[in-house]
């Protein structure tokens, strides 16, 4: 068991990069008011950790990753890096005793990953993936369903995420040296979410455009399980996809709308019955407040990963997505 966080006080968060994410982030982890607290924020640039620690009121502001990692006043740090840097960032917090809450996709492939889960697991510390969706409590009541055989046996899932763009041609999007790519940045969504019903693929096949900088722009995949059933899955930085999922079994099918991948509610459909609808709990949480909500859970345990989101289904997750960019031709700087 890794050190626990006792029920009596705050969990004391550090936020490690400060664009986007990590902005939305400490936005909605100031609704956790009573059970968390933001004490650090890290950047590689002082003037950007200040501003951002001016925003959002936290009183200690660095100019280095390492500072914030080598803070005993950090309970976890919340990795928000471009995901090419989640290995160095994420691995320099778990050998300085910090736990880690580490944006998705995991890393950039499963041998970064693997390295992680094996740094966590050393140094005892907590290790969790942001797979928000794993948290979401519409998306937990709709695998509670498949699982008590409300669809029958799953036979297939279909999921899509695109953005139409266009994107300016130094977007971290199109740079293989940041992972670039729609597949990692896009494609991790409707991935997870087929491994979350499924489990991990017996066969996986996959087709890319690729940029004139070998960075996939619009793929498609096609998983396939020893039990029959299938995952369809698109990802796309040219074109408005409707972010949509469907869960078909053998006595049914649920329909998840848009924004699959943090849902408030779907649609379960039955031969002979009325379709019902399952909806987010009145006054819950919301975005990324869920899966804050869980690590705060699992340290006030002494636990060393989450059920929701364990550590070996983070590494399956990226060991389909490395044959995946295996079979569209997609390696970035670096890799053999």
């Amino acid at each position: 068991m890794t050190e626990s966080v006792g029920s009596g006080r705050k969990v004391r968060w550090g936020i490690l990069a400060t664009g986007g994410i990590a902005a939305s982030f400490a936005e909605d982890l100031r609704e956790l008011k009573d059970d968390a607290e933001i004490v650090a924020v890290g950047s590689r640039r002082l003037d950007s950790a200040r501003a951002f620690a001016d925003r959002f009121g936290i009183p200690r502001a660095y100019g280095s990753w390492t500072e914030l990692a080598d803070d005993e006043g950090v309970d976890v740090v919340y990795v928000a890096t471009p995901h090419s840097a989640h290995r160095v960032a994420a691995g320099l917090c778990l050998r300085a005793g910090r736990s880690v809450l580490c944006e998705k996709p995991f890393t950039v492939n499963a041998v970064e990953a693997r390295e992680l889960a094996d740094l966590a697991r050393t140094h005892g510390r907590f290790l969790m993936e942001a797979m928000w969706t794993y948290c979401n409590p519409v998306v937990r009541r709709l695998t509670e369903l498949v699982a008590d055989g409300a669809i029958g046996e799953v036979r297939s899932v279909h999921a899509d995420f695109g953005l139409a763009g266009p994107f300016d041609p130094g977007h971290r999007l199109l740079d293989p040296a940041l992972g670039g790519g729609a597949l990692l940045d896009l494609g991790v969504y409707p991935v997870s979410f087929a491994h979350l019903l499924l489990g991990e693929p017996d066969e996986v096949q996959a087709w890319a455009h690729l940029t004139e900088d070998g960075v996939d722009d619009n793929t498609g995949m096609l998983l396939g399980y020893d039990s029959g059933a299938v995952a369809v899955l698109s990802c796309s930085l040219t074109a408005d996809t409707a972010r949509t999922a469907v869960v078909t079994g053998s006595a049914g099918r649920i329909e998840v709308p848009a924004g699959f991948f943090h849902p408030d509610r779907f649609v379960l459909r039955r031969e002979g019955r009325e379709p019902e609808e399952f909806g987010a709990p009145d006054g819950g949480l919301r975005g990324l407040q869920h899966e804050a909500a869980e690590v705060t859970r699992c340290l006030r345990a002494g636990e060393r990963e989450s059920p929701l989101v364990p550590l070996e289904g983070s590494l399956a997750v990226m060991r389909t997505l490395d044959t995946v960019r295996d079979r569209i031709g997609v390696r970035y700087p670096g890799e053999h």
